[in-house]
């Protein structure tokens, strides 16, 4: 009786088996377990100083209005930008390109003609770049050109401005006419107040550069600041793609290594300079154009906020992929005793779509610590002396400015500010000193 019942009991097991693991199975599919809401970790801020836009960074360092009877100019800042702001409230119109590049010779005479004035910039600047500062016609097609002189001329009968786009390099000549808002209003604030500037002469060498220097005496401060510096580890920070992969290693008393299996920071703690690369990032091609490289230049050491100091825009090599800006205070430009050191420049290669090579110091100027007004020589005197230097030549002279030349004192940790007159010559802004003078007087017109 009972081996009766034993296949009907094993076969209901059986049954109640499987729908035990169905409902076992379901259970697991639907199961949804009740979590607590996960915080989203804030976003760290690796802005380590300010974020810039063009008119920031690309500025003339030098002004120079022609009058019938005077030259007069500055290279006081706030004036300078007083003018660019005016200039911002007109528009280029009927751009067109001159047929023929001019040689060194036409380009020294049409500086050296009436009614006009002239804007210097260190570097050649991208004219679309340019546009965002001195507007272009929406209608225009604007060149992939670059401008190093911006030349604007005044007709005093009608009161009608012309811009003049010059390529010292190339003579290339781009020319429009200017809309302006109020064109009497731009008239007097340029114009008219620029007869209140210091007086220039133009250098009456038998060369075909045009120099202009100023005719008086030069007021400068000289101005020292306390040794601050930024944490590389900050600059590792916005870097890397992953910070926490990092490896830090110290090569010797003055260098020490950030990296990861990417990229490598290397650190001059003495000289307080930073020097990035990226491999992987590197491109042997050309940049398709100056204005694009120049803008992701800017953009990429806007992402970290990398105006530490107050930089301007001072070359660009497109075949290189370089651009390069130079450390400025008080509106003139420093530089450094050791010329290739970098230690007043920020300067880098863009490569496949980020930075390929990034180079620049780590300190930075905060308040200074002592001004003192101090007074260099005339132009013209400068001028004379650089004449009468036994078997300088003169002709490679493209430009003469004051600046200044930043000394390091790593004892007291302070950086000294000292006004010095600069010439620009082979490529380089070399610092004049009394050692180098003597002579005999030239003429200046």
């Amino acid at each position: 009786m009972g081996l009766k019942y034993i296949e009907p009991i094993k076969s209901i097991i059986l049954l109640l088996l499987v729908l035990l693991s169905v409902t076992f199975t379901f259970s697991i599919w639907t199961y949804s377990p009740q979590l607590d809401t996960i915080e989203q970790s804030p976003t760290v801020d690796i802005s380590i100083g300010e974020r810039k836009q063009e008119e920031d960074v690309i500025k003339p360092y030098k002004f120079l209005i022609k009058y019938e009877e005077t030259l007069n100019g500055t290279t006081e800042q706030e004036r300078i930008d007083h003018i660019v702001r005016e200039m911002g409230t007109w528009k280029v119109s009927q751009l067109v390109r001159e047929p023929n590049e001019m040689n060194k010779g036409q380009m020294k005479s049409f500086f050296e003609q009436a009614n006009q004035f002239t804007l210097f910039f260190q570097g050649e600047v991208p004219l679309p770049v340019y546009d965002e500062i001195f507007p272009i016609e929406d209608d225009i097609q604007i060149p992939e050109f670059s401008f190093d002189r911006l030349v604007v001329r005044w007709n005093p009968k009608e009161i009608a401005f012309e811009a003049h786009f010059i390529n010292r390099a190339t003579g290339i000549h781009y020319h429009g006419k200017i809309a302006a808002t109020d064109t009497m209003k731009s008239y007097r604030q340029i114009v008219l107040e620029g007869e209140n500037l210091p007086y220039y002469a133009e250098v009456n060498a038998q060369e075909p550069v045009y120099l202009a220097v100023p005719t008086e005496p030069v007021r400068m401060l000289q101005s020292t600041y306390y040794q601050e510096e930024i944490s590389p580890t900050r600059f590792r920070d916005a870097l890397f793609n992953d910070p926490n992969a990092v490896r830090r290693s110290q090569v010797d008393a003055t260098h020490e290594e950030f990296g990861d299996d990417h990229a490598l920071l290397s650190v001059n703690t003495e000289t307080k300079i930073l020097n990035f690369a990226h491999p992987a990032a590197l491109s042997r091609e050309p940049a398709e154009t100056p204005s694009d490289l120049l803008i992701d230049v800017i953009e990429s050491i806007n992402e970290h906020g990398g105006w530490t100091d107050s930089y301007r825009f001072s070359y660009i090599n497109p075949s290189y992929r370089y651009v390069k800006f130079q450390l400025y205070i008080h509106g003139y430009p420093v530089f450094s005793e050791s010329p290739r050191s970098g230690t007043t420049e920020i300067a880098q290669y863009y490569g496949e779509n980020r930075v390929f090579r990034y180079i620049r110091p780590y300190y930075t100027l905060d308040v200074s610590l002592n001004d003192e007004e101090e007074e260099l020589p005339s132009g013209t005197t400068i001028v004379n002396e650089l004449m009468g230097i036994e078997n300088f030549d003169f002709g490679t002279v493209e430009e003469i400015t004051t600046g200044y030349m930043m000394k390091h004192d790593l004892e007291q940790r302070i950086y000294i500010m000292e006004p010095t007159w600069f010439y620009y010559a082979k490529g380089d802004w070399v610092p004049y000193t009394p050692e180098q003078g003597g002579g005999e007087q030239i003429g200046l017109e």
